[in-house]
């Protein structure tokens, strides 16, 4: 509980900042309203179901996004460190493309597939999967040699080699990039929503913004930082409880 309190500490420093600079007029209100204003506007919000029905729109293409770049991507990385031949074609597209900010595909998914929701899912989708491709290919490169020895000299297959061995040994590289890809979902999907999306949390923070009802605006802001940060903590939760055979 101790260390819950001081690792947590900042949040409420921050909190009880913004509460008093706003109180104190020492910024515009109209600019930054206090945090209590913000937490009133966060409940109507909820209440009037506005805030629900844009988060679970928002939740279901970064989800579809995302599980398409864990399979795709995942597979790729794994497929990568084990065929040099498939190595040598898409490793340097890889190279090439991981460097280029991901927001840049926003125009170019809106331009392939409009402004519906397969543009979201599709960028979602391809900022996701370098991530997620580099984690499983480092992590089977990483594969110790004496295992895939070893289990070769007991008449494993090939294949079988890449999934009893090749394959676990990528799993902890594999779910880093998962969780980095986690957290550019939300990057992903809230720009691409507030420049071309017709609902969704973006669209509401470009919305509220636009209108100049900041306290709203805040409020998903807020949501999506809660979102975010408890999607998080559950896939830390879900990863130590994946690897405990490790252990």
């Amino acid at each position: 509980m101790k260390r819950t309190i001081v690792y947590y500490a900042p949040l409420l420093v921050i909190a009880l900042i913004w509460e008093g600079v706003s109180r104190a007029s020492l910024v515009s209100t109209d600019i930054l309203p206090p945090l209590s204003t913000v937490i009133v506007s966060l409940i109507e919000l909820v209440r009037d179901g506005e805030l629900p029905s844009n988060a679970f729109a928002s939740l279901e293409r970064a989800g579809s996004g995302l599980a398409l770049a864990i399979a795709f991507g995942g597979s790729l990385g794994i497929l990568m460190a084990w065929s040099r031949g498939l190595n040598a074609i898409v490793n340097p597209l890889v190279q090439i493309f991981y460097p280029v900010p991901k927001s840049a595909l926003i125009p170019v998914t809106s331009i392939w597939l409009g402004f519906g929701d397969a543009s979201k899912v599709l960028l979602v989708f391809l900022g996701c999967m370098l991530p997620i491709t580099i984690g499983a290919y480092n992590g089977a490169r990483s594969s110790d040699a004496v295992l895939v020895w070893s289990a070769r000299s007991m008449g494993s297959s090939r294949l079988g080699v890449l999934f009893d061995v090749v394959a676990p040994s990528a799993l902890p590289e594999l779910l880093n990039g998962v969780r980095t890809a986690l957290a550019l979902s939300f990057v992903l999907l809230v720009a691409g929503e507030l420049i071309s999306g017709r609902d969704g949390l973006g669209y509401l923070i470009g919305f509220y913004g636009a209108a100049g009802s900041y306290a709203p605006m805040y409020a998903v802001i807020i949501t999506v930082a809660l979102l975010g940060f408890g999607f998080d903590r559950m896939y830390q939760m879900f990863t130590r409880r994946l690897l405990l055979w490790r252990e």
